[in-house]
C-alpha cells in the first residue's frame, strides 16, 4: 500500500495534473491560434508550424524554469494576444506581424533585465488594462450568438452544454463542449474524417519587417496585453500559493526565447495563470515543494503536443466555421466577465474604463493606429482630465 501511495502521489498525480493543464490550455484556445494565422494571411500548414514552434518553446521554458527553481512555473501562449491579432483591423502582413512579435518580446526581455516590470505596470491602472482586454475579447463573445444564425442547432447545443458543464465539471468544460460539438457536427455531416490527412508539421521561417505599423499595431498592444492580462495574473497565482517568484528571471527567459522563436511563429509566451493553478492544487502533492513536477510533466506534454501539431491543426481545419468561432467565443466567456468586473471595480476609474472598453471594441483606426492603442490612450486621457479638474476644484 505504501508503494502504491508513493506511486500515486509522486508520479501519477503530478503527471495527470500536467496533462490536464495542457489539455485545458490547448482546447480553450487552439481555435484562436488557427483563426489568428488565417487572419494574417497564412494557411493550415503555417498554423501547424506555429503550434509546433509554440509547443516546443513553452515546453522547454516550463521544464527549465520549473527544474531550476523547484517551483511549478508553467509557460503558456498568450490567448488575449491571439485575440488581439485576430481583431486587428489593419492589413498587417505576416512579415510585419513577426517584426511586431520580436519587438514585443524585446520589451518583455528589457523589463526582466532592468527589473522595471512592477514600476512600468503601475503607470497603467490595472482597470484600464482590464477594460482594454475586455474590448478586445467582447466581439468573440458576441460572435457566438451571431453564429446561431448560421448553424442554430449546433451552436445552441454548444451553449447549453457550456452552461451545464461549468457547474458539473468546470475544469473540463471547454473540452467537453468541443467533443460534443464535434460529435454533433459529424452526425449532421458538416465534416467527414475522409477529409482528414495525416502529416507532420515543419518549422517555417518568416523574415521580420520593422516599421511603424509593426510597432504601434502589433508590438505595443501585444506587449501590454501579454504583461497585464497574462504575466501579472501568472505572478499573482504563484504568490497566492506562497511561492517565491523569480519575476525578472522568468521575463528574461521568456522574452529572450520568444525573440529567437518569433520568426517561426512564437508570437507571445508568458506565465500561465488558470492552467498553472491546476499544477499547484493540494491534490497534486501534499508537499508544496514537490508540486513543480506537475509543471515539468506539463512541459513534456507541451512538446508532445508540438510533435503532433500537424495532425491537430489539420483536424481543426476541417471543422465547420460556426464550430470554430463558437468554441473560441465560449472559451472566452469567463475571461470577458472577469475583465469587465475588474474594469468597473473602482468607481473613480469606471468612466475611463468604459471609454477604454468602447474605443478598443470599435473599428477606430485613426492615423494608422489600432483601436486597442486608441482605447488605452482615450482611457488615460479621461483619467488625466478627471484628475486635473479635481485638483483645480
Amino acid at each position: 500500500m505504501k508503494v502504491f501511495s508513493i506511486l500515486v502521489n509522486r508520479i501519477l498525480s503530478p503527471t495527470v495534473a500536467g496533462l490536464v493543464a495542457v489539455i485545458i490550455g490547448f482546447a480553450s484556445s487552439i481555435a484562436l491560434i488557427y483563426q489568428m494565422v488565417l487572419n494574417l494571411g497564412g494557411d493550415v500548414h503555417l498554423a501547424s508550424s506555429w503550434v509546433l514552434s509554440l509547443g516546443i518553446t513553452m515546453g522547454i521554458s516550463s521544464l527549465v524554469l520549473s527544474l531550476y527553481y523547484k517551483i511549478p512555473i508553467l509557460i503558456a501562449w498568450s490567448t488575449p494576444g491571439a485575440a488581439l491579432l485576430i481583431t486587428n483591423n489593419q492589413s498587417i502582413s505576416l512579415n510585419e506581424a513577426v517584426g511586431g512579435f520580436i519587438l514585443s518580446a524585446l520589451l518583455i526581455f528589457l523589463c526582466g533585465i532592468t527589473g522595471l516590470f512592477e514600476k512600468l505596470m503601475s503607470k497603467i491602472p490595472f482597470q484600464l488594462a482590464a477594460a482594454m482586454l475586455g474590448g478586445i475579447l467582447v466581439s468573440f463573445g458576441i460572435d457566438v450568438f451571431n453564429q446561431m444564425n448560421e448553424e442554430p442547432l449546433l451552436v445552441i447545443v454548444m451553449f447549453l452544454t457550456y452552461l451545464l458543464m461549468k457547474h458539473i465539471a468546470p475544469k473540463f468544460t471547454i473540452l467537453i463542449v468541443l467533443m460534443i460539438s464535434m460529435l454533433l457536427a459529424s452526425q449532421q455531416e458538416m465534416f467527414t474524417l475522409n477529409e482528414f490527412t495525416w502529416q507532420f508539421s515543419e518549422f517555417t521561417y518568416i523574415s521580420p519587417e520593422f516599421n511603424s505599423r509593426s510597432i504601434f499595431n502589433i508590438a505595443l498592444p501585444l506587449f501590454i496585453v501579454t504583461m497585464a492580462a497574462q504575466n501579472l495574473p501568472g505572478i499573482a497565482v504563484l504568490q497566492a500559493h506562497n511561492y517565491k517568484t523569480p519575476v525578472s528571471s522568468i521575463l528574461n527567459l521568456t522574452g529572450f526565447i520568444n525573440m529567437i522563436m518569433a520568426p517561426f511563429g512564437c508570437y507571445a509566451i508568458n506565465l500561465a495563470a488558470i492552467t498553472a493553478a491546476v499544477c499547484m492544487a493540494d491534490n497534486v502533492d501534499n508537499d508544496p515543494k514537490r508540486r513543480y513536477w506537475a509543471a515539468v510533466s506539463g512541459g513534456i506534454f507541451y512538446i508532445l503536443m508540438a510533435i503532433f501539431a500537424g495532425y491537430l491543426v489539420v483536424a481543426f481545419s476541417i471543422l465547420p466555421k460556426a464550430l470554430i468561432y463558437s468554441i473560441a467565443g465560449i472559451a472566452l466567456f469567463t475571461t470577458i466577465t472577469n475583465s469587465i468586473k475588474q474594469a468597473l471595480a473602482v468607481d473613480k476609474i469606471s468612466e475611463a474604463s468604459i471609454i477604454t472598453f468602447l474605443v478598443t471594441a470599435s473599428d477606430l483606426t485613426l492615423w494608422g493606429l489600432s483601436s486597442v492603442l486608441w482605447g488605452l490612450i482615450a482611457g488615460s486621457l479621461v483619467l488625466f482630465t478627471q484628475r486635473l479638474l479635481s485638483r483645480n476644484d
